[in-house]
């Protein structure tokens, strides 16, 4: 087995236990909250009808979303059955829908949404690090600095807010919610109305996100620019572009694919609470709706759907690092 084979099989062992424990931690922590499923839906019905519920009616819900004061460890294992199964319960808030079909309904905004504002935030930040760090001091980098520190200082949901008063409300420019235009289901103008309900939920994040990047580029730039292969470059009198693009960027970026996947999970987080404040149709907003409605099944099906995303995004890049960074592979001879 060559080391590069060695060294994803661990990484793939290490992601599979770190799941193991996220889905333990998904089973449980709804569980030590006040209430369950079983007595939010006799709560409404007891307030749609002005009647208390018959106890063989509680008990027949019980049965049906589980009961908390059930043995912990059968709990456990049906849960594990089920998830084996790909069935992630019914949703309590929206019954009888089942919470796979929310899931699938809501995580295709939020992909997009996470996926677009994602790269656009690596891709400008990484080029703006790379052109602040090739010439620290100068004029460009004593803006950059500055303003990269500032904005991951930045909380998405303020810049959020504040855009969505200003460009929103007081300008019109952008609509205050939704991701489309109903009106245009399913009819030709469609597409463009998603672009259009996505443009300021998207670059409130990339313009929160972008400065991480950023600060992060430039100082792994002013690193990597003192190093001998970029000295013997200039001493061979190669052009700057080619020695900037080359020779120091390209292994100033190394750490900035961990750091990638990484990030990955403070957008997704980000763009959560973003979803939120603009009423976005994504899975933040499937979260946001299912804890004030103590929706247990649902809100399991959001949190491990956001574990597996961040996992895999780890995992991804675990293996592209392998293949870019030859001294992995010597590490693990």
């Amino acid at each position: 087995m060559s080391s590069r084979t060695r060294f994803l099989v661990r990484r793939v062992g290490f992601y599979a236990a770190t799941l193991w424990s996220a889905i333990t931690l998904n089973f449980l922590i709804p569980r030590l909250m006040p209430g369950d499923p079983a007595s939010v839906i006799v709560r409404q019905l007891q307030k749609q009808s002005g009647q208390s519920v018959p106890p063989e009616s509680v008990e027949a819900i019980r049965k049906l979303f589980g009961n908390p004061r059930a043995n912990i460890l059968q709990q456990y294992v049906d849960y594990l059955n089920s998830l084996a199964h790909g069935d992630f319960g019914l949703s309590v808030s929206r019954f009888p829908t089942p919470v796979s079909e929310l899931l699938a309904a809501g995580l295709p905004w939020t992909l997009v949404l996470v996926g677009t504002t994602t790269v656009l935030a690596f891709l400008l930040g990484t080029a703006l690090g790379i052109a602040s760090g090739w010439r620290p001091g100068s004029k460009l980098d004593g803006f950059l600095s500055p303003l990269s520190t500032f904005l991951t200082a930045v909380p998405y949901f303020w810049v959020a807010l504040i855009a969505l008063w200003l460009f929103g409300l007081v300008l019109g420019w952008f609509p205050l919610g939704g991701g489309y235009d109903p009106d245009l289901y399913g009819r030709p103008g469609f597409f463009g109305s998603v672009l259009y309900y996505l443009a300021m939920p998207a670059a409130t994040i990339v313009f929160s996100s972008f400065g991480g990047w950023l600060l992060g580029m430039r100082n792994m730039m002013i690193t990597t620019v003192s190093e001998d292969y970029v000295l013997l470059g200039k001493a061979k009198g190669l052009s700057g572009a080619r020695i900037m693009f080359r020779y120091a960027a390209r292994n100033a970026m190394l750490p900035t694919v961990t750091g990638f996947a990484l990030a990955i999970g403070g957008v997704l987080g980000g763009a959560l609470l973003t979803e939120i404040v603009f009423a976005y149709p994504g899975i933040g907003y499937l979260l946001f709706d299912a804890v004030g409605k103590r929706d247990y099944p649902l809100m399991q099906g959001v949190f491990l759907m956001t574990t597996l995303t961040v996992l895999l995004a780890n995992l991804v890049a675990d293996s592209i690092y392998v293949l870019i960074d030859p001294r992995t592979r010597e590490g693990g001879r």
